[in-house]
């Protein structure tokens, strides 16, 4: 039965906590239980608090007996168990950024995304591995080690929301939050079987933030299936004062997405974005899924958007946003930092004015091809990661089909080229390489069309259903 309670979508458990079918304390233990017997195999969990989460559990339960448990719409993921990335801050819970400049550090308040998620109701477990200062697509760091692969245990999770995705794919909880600037949020849903959803900036606001103008770097929902993207979403979606990107518009109108006919929608398919070096692996399986979209009814065409420039300004912005918060961290702990994180920091202290303001330019330029693309087209779908995952013990990818990567970032351009389209994209399971190794896809949505990408993607979802493929643990 534990097992069972585990592997049920997140909406599901939801609807029966609040119905009294299951009580929040029994899902509680379950997951517990789980993690328990799992987590020492991957490491996808680093902080766990346990104590805390029974007695919110217990705390949840006596309110649903006594009728003064808040409404569905207040809280629509009463009781249900959630792990934060270890890039958020948690109120009198360890967050260590993967840093051991920070490994005792325990913060006084909450980040927005996790203060959003207690008042929906759900109950912290504790808090997932990342990269240090989530630089990287590959999950570990001195503090904690590396989180492994559930699909294969000798292979990465992928990253920087590492942690979040194996935790996930495991049943040790049903939702997670993520960040992604480079494709945090969508490479580990790729690699784990999961999904991950970058939203557009301002969607999702993001504080503590100290770039809050640029648009690069998102939070946002994981979990097993499309429609508990959507449930999570709902809880933490909305407009912030403190936050001038974002959306004016509630975050409660995503609960509830159900299937739609697609038929007639225009997909723009690219199984390279414009010719970048792809494993052959992971082009056969997410060219496989193309007859999906055409047996859906969709009208589906070889294109891709003009992102010429999108290095250029992916890497100077990123530069930028580095310098601008661990700038000050340089100065004093050096010696203590990865040498990725060290060379992003001193590539943003180089940049020149001149320099910061012609990726602008480029980037509104970029933004105005973007937009011509979609009047022509509804979607793009394209593969998340142009390889499957690679070993643990590798720090990052350093060629693909003989094309050697100039740093530790190229390797992710199909990622992080869609970042700087400041457009909602979804990474959802394709299916598996003959290794059996996860791949996935992206479904990319017009600026702000959130729902439209749900829509395809929950489509998409019932017609595979690739996401009831478990790792063996």
């Amino acid at each position: 039965m534990t097992d069972a309670i585990c592997m049920l979508p997140a909406t599901e458990l939801a609807a029966r906590i609040r119905a009294r079918e299951l009580s929040a304390t029994e899902v509680m233990e379950a997951h517990l239980r789980r993690i328990e017997r799992l987590n020492p195999l991957v490491n996808a969990i680093v902080t766990l608090v346990p104590d805390q989460a029974m007695a919110e559990a217990r705390a949840c339960d006596a309110a649903l007996a006594a009728g003064t448990a808040p409404g569905r719409e207040r809280a629509p993921l009463l009781g249900l168990p959630v792990a934060h990335k270890d890039l958020a801050e948690t109120r009198g819970v360890r967050t260590t950024y993967g840093s051991p400049i920070f490994a005792d550090h325990v913060p006084d308040f909450d980040a927005l995304i996790v203060a959003r998620l207690k008042a929906a109701g759900a109950l912290t477990v504790g808090k997932t591995n990342t990269p240090e200062f989530g630089a990287g697509s590959q999950t570990f760091n001195p503090v904690f080690g590396a989180t492994r692969n559930p699909y294969d245990l000798s292979k990465t999770c992928g990253g920087s929301s590492g942690g979040a995705a194996v935790a996930l794919a495991c049943g040790m909880v049903p939702l997670a939050d993520g960040s992604d600037l480079g494709g945090s949020l969508r490479n580990p849903a790729s690699f784990c079987n999961v999904v991950g959803f970058r939203t557009t900036p301002g969607r999702v606001p993001v504080w503590p933030f100290k770039a809050p103008y640029l648009p690069l770097s998102v939070e946002g929902p994981m979990a097993r299936t499309v429609g508990d993207v959507a449930l999570m979403l709902s809880a933490i979606a909305g407009p912030d004062p403190r936050v001038p990107l974002s959306l004016d518009e509630p975050g409660h109108g995503f609960a509830g997405l159900s299937v739609d006919d697609v038929r007639g929608l225009r997909v723009a398919w690219s199984a390279d974005l414009g010719g970048l070096p792809v494993d052959p692996r992971v082009e056969a399986v997410v060219g496989g899924q193309r007859a999906t979209f055409e047996a859906l009814g969709c009208t589906v065409e070889e294109a891709a958007p003009d992102l010429r420039d999108a290095d250029e300004i992916f890497v100077t912005l990123r530069a930028l946003g580095f310098e601008l918060g661990l700038g000050a961290l340089l100065e004093h702990e050096r010696e203590r930092m990865k040498d990725t994180v060290v060379w992003n920091i001193e590539q943003g202290r180089q940049l020149t004015g001149p320099q910061v303001g012609r990726a602008m330019r480029l980037h509104g330029e970029l933004l105005g091809r973007v937009h011509q693309f979609f009047e022509r087209y509804d979607y793009l779908v394209l593969p998340v990661s142009q390889v499957p995952p690679f070993p643990v013990d590798q720090p990052y990818v350093t060629e693909i089909n003989g094309v050697a990567m100039g740093s530790y970032l190229e390797w992710m351009r199909s990622c992080y080229q869609v970042s700087v389209m400041c457009c909602p994209a979804i990474a959802v399971p394709a299916g598996f390489t003959p290794e059996g190794l996860p791949v996935g896809l992206q479904i990319v949505g017009r600026p702000r069309d959130e729902r439209g990408v749900l829509r395809l993607a929950l489509a998409y979802e019932a017609a595979t259903g690739l996401w009831r493929r478990a790792p063996a643990l």
